[in-house]
């Protein structure tokens, strides 16, 4: 009996282990986890798929790979730190669930995601719908020319695209200017009302970047480059996320 016992609670050789000390030898060290819950007390996905920050964190370090790569909590996770901020020991498991998400065959993460990814490297924009950088600067300027003209207190409103040395580069929703083009009008707003100087850039100027979430460094790394490329060439002081 004793030996049956050592088989299920006996420590395993894990490749995930291997993988956060390999990327994070010194926030990487589960076993200075103290179970006291604090990460799972604010993570917005604790008990989805039956899983939550503390339960995820102890699996990893007794070894239980197979049930981690086939659970689909990692992906439920939203990356927001929350966790890491609350624990007291700093156990990085943001990082955990980034590397057990590398972890799969790629065709087997989401495949909404994985479109999303691959459709934001096919053009310079960096859109997740695909959207041109013409495209992109037609629909800006056709909703702008038809608010000026219905709202005459904002008559003077600028939604630049390619403005040289301005002092934000924002960027935006992919779906915003496809689906919800209105949607974009409330933030012109706001930066106009407070004489903010700012551009958005015809190049990289989607918001999200679907290829981290799905832990394709490669191409997550591609799209950052294009957008800090349009930034750099603009000649504008800080890149300013809306996501």
């Amino acid at each position: 009996m004793a030996e049956s016992v050592m088989k299920l609670f006996g420590k395993q050789k894990s490749k995930i282990m291997d993988k956060v000390k390999e990327i994070l030898p010194q926030g990487g060290n589960l076993n200075l986890c103290l179970t006291c819950g604090a990460c799972s007390s604010g993570c917005p996905a604790t008990g989805l798929d039956d899983m939550d920050p503390r339960k995820f964190l102890r699996m990893a370090a007794l070894g239980m790979d197979e049930q981690i790569l086939a659970s689909d909590w990692p992906w439920m996770c939203t990356m927001c730190q929350r966790c890491i901020y609350v624990c007291p020991m700093k156990i990085d498991i943001p990082q955990l669930v980034f590397s057990v998400r590398a972890m799969r065959p790629r065709e087997e993460r989401p495949k909404g995601i994985i479109g999303s990814c691959d459709m934001a490297l096919r053009n310079e924009s960096c859109s997740a719908m695909g959207t041109t950088p013409d495209d992109f600067t037609f629909v800006v300027e056709d909703v702008l020319e038809e608010y000026v003209e219905a709202q005459p207190e904002f008559s003077d409103m600028k939604a630049p695209i390619d403005k040289q040395g301005a002092e934000f580069f924002l960027n935006q929703n992919s779906r915003e200017p496809v689906t919800e083009p209105d949607e974009m009008v409330p933030l012109w707003k706001i930066l106009h009302t407070a004489g903010v100087d700012w551009t958005y850039g015809s190049k990289g100027w989607g918001g999200e970047n679907y290829c981290m979430f799905i832990s394709d460094d490669e191409s997550w790394e591609k799209i950052v480059r294009v957008k800090a490329k349009q930034a750099d060439d603009l000649g504008v002081k800080t890149y300013l996320s809306t996501e």
